[in-house]
């Protein structure tokens, strides 16, 4: 047997992409097993966020259509991950100079093992591409619940795919590879609120916007008279959207602990905001439903938890532990106004995407350049002085680089995911809308096998509607549910069989 020798420095890429010759050396003997360890580690506990987005949906949903949000976050997990692999990895960390979009260098995988990764050395680029794995999954499933209710699965599912394809991986390049030009231009975004959040949000406006509003259960009308009214419905199943919640803060320490790429100080740092963000803007959210309602909402909880993630997700990185919470609360409060008078956009985003991450990631971005501090990057041992901060620090221009750059993403999402959306619903039999039967029906009795037909929920003969705590049958009048006047949307709607 040759002696195994450890690698103590890596060949070039470009001489040597696999890092050097596994028969004889040693390729992992030049990094910290604790850092592997807790960047692998992480990337296992990210995974779980992609299914519990999919039991956060599926509760706020009616129970009509909650295990249709089920069966989409096991697409978005399967299928993702499959074109991840063949060519999504490629496309926005191959090593490429142009400052637009990769090639198909590192298509399946190809030459990706032992030579230290671009978005940190002190990790191989096997590790890198499986925790990069899970991030793309967790966006798909956010944007696929605008599906809400009224979606066709098959035109959905394909259309999430060519998404990631043009939407997440473009700009996911531009942030994160060195050669893309927000990167160069200096963006700070520690864990993708651009690629993640702002794009699943803004592309939700989108899609909702694309599909219009969903069908009322009070009245028979036909969509086309329906048009002039959104229906707000409580959830299925508070308890099951409480437990999807949990699980995404759960995963979320990971999410955000990993994107450093090391184990440091600054990560606990980073694990830390993280976690203080979700209480301030749990907390907050709660606080101004309460200031209104005198109750207290579960809804409201998670939504605020939520937001306080979604709103750190760019800062936990850059931003001092005494202000973390403050960045959830603000976030919250913004989101919490976005949701109470998103009327005036006359658009049925009923799980509030839109306003959550679209809005959340958004302000999150500001506050980074508000708040940035260069003290907290010099704790991850390497950087030292090379970051200039944000307002904390006296440098006011970081705040213009961050609104440049959350806007570029806005735009570039809601844009492209209208173009995207168009083009499918004009090819043959790939109309995004569900027929007006199977919106009425649910869509699990459509697509999912799995329901109780014997359940008379789901009978044909007696498709039981829930509302206000009541249970109606198609023929008598439901209690009235509160609507407000919306503007008519794009009608994307084939009123035949699907």
């Amino acid at each position: 047997m040759a002696e195994i020798t450890p690698v103590t420095e890596f060949p070039d890429w470009h001489d040597d992409p696999v890092g050097g010759d596994p028969f004889t050396q040693d390729l992992a003997a030049s990094y910290d097993k604790g850092d592997l360890c807790w960047i692998l580690v992480c990337t296992i506990l990210c995974w779980q966020i992609t299914p519990a987005i999919g039991f956060l949906y599926a509760g706020m949903h009616r129970r009509k259509a909650a295990l249709t949000m089920v069966l989409q976050s096991l697409f978005c997990a399967c299928a993702c991950g499959i074109q991840y692999w063949i060519y999504g990895y490629s496309l926005y960390e191959s090593r490429t100079t142009n400052p637009i979009l990769g090639d198909l260098s590192l298509a399946v995988f190809r030459n990706i093992v032992a030579q230290p990764s671009q978005a940190n050395a002190d990790i191989p680029d096997l590790l890198y591409a499986a925790f990069g794995f899970t991030f793309v999954s967790a966006t798909a499933m956010i944007l696929a619940g605008a599906m809400l209710e009224r979606g066709r699965l098959l035109p959905s599912m394909f259309f999430l795919l060519c998404w990631t394809t043009f939407v997440y991986y473009v700009l996911a390049y531009w942030e994160w590879n060195p050669s893309g030009w927000l990167y160069n231009m200096g963006l700070y975004d520690f864990a993708g609120s651009g690629p993640v959040h702002i794009a699943s949000g803004f592309s939700a406006l989108a899609w909702s916007m694309m599909l219009g509003p969903r069908l009322s259960d009070h009245d028979h009308n036909t969509v086309a008279d329906r048009k002039s009214k959104l229906v707000h419905h409580k959830p299925h199943s508070p308890l099951l959207m409480c437990i999807g919640t949990c699980f995404i803060w759960f995963g979320w320490f990971a999410f955000n602990g990993a994107s450093g790429g090391n184990l440091s100080l600054r990560m606990i740092y980073v694990v830390v905001n993280t976690n203080l963000s979700a209480c301030g803007g749990g907390i907050a959210w709660v606080a101004l439903d309460y200031a209104y309602k005198k109750k207290f909402s579960l809804v409201g909880f998670c939504s605020g938890i939520i937001a306080g993630l979604v709103g750190i997700t760019p800062a936990a990185g850059y931003v001092p532990v005494y202000v973390a919470a403050l960045v959830g609360a603000i976030t919250s409060i913004c989101c919490f106004y976005v949701v109470k008078y998103k009327y005036l956009l006359s658009v049925d985003d009923g799980l509030d995407i839109f306003a959550l991450h679209g809005v959340g990631g958004f302000v999150g971005d500001i506050l980074t350049g508000l708040f940035a501090d260069k003290w907290v990057v010099a704790l991850d041992g390497v950087s030292g002085d090379s970051y200039l901060g944000g307002w904390w620090n006296g440098h006011w221009r970081q705040l213009g680089l961050q609104l440049a750059g959350a806007t570029t993403c806005a735009a570039w999402s809601f844009v492209v995911t209208c173009i995207l959306l168009f083009v499918i619903n004009k090819i043959p039999g790939m109309h995004i809308r569900a027929s007006e039967e199977h919106e009425r029906n649910g869509l699990d009795h459509k697509y999912i096998e799995d329901i109780d037909y014997e359940d008379p929920y789901f009978s044909r003969e007696c498709i039981c509607q829930v509302s206000h705590g009541m249970r109606t049958i198609p023929g008598t009048l439901a209690p009235p549910s509160p609507v407000v006047a919306s503007s008519t949307p794009v009608d994307m709607t084939e009123t035949k069989q699907d």
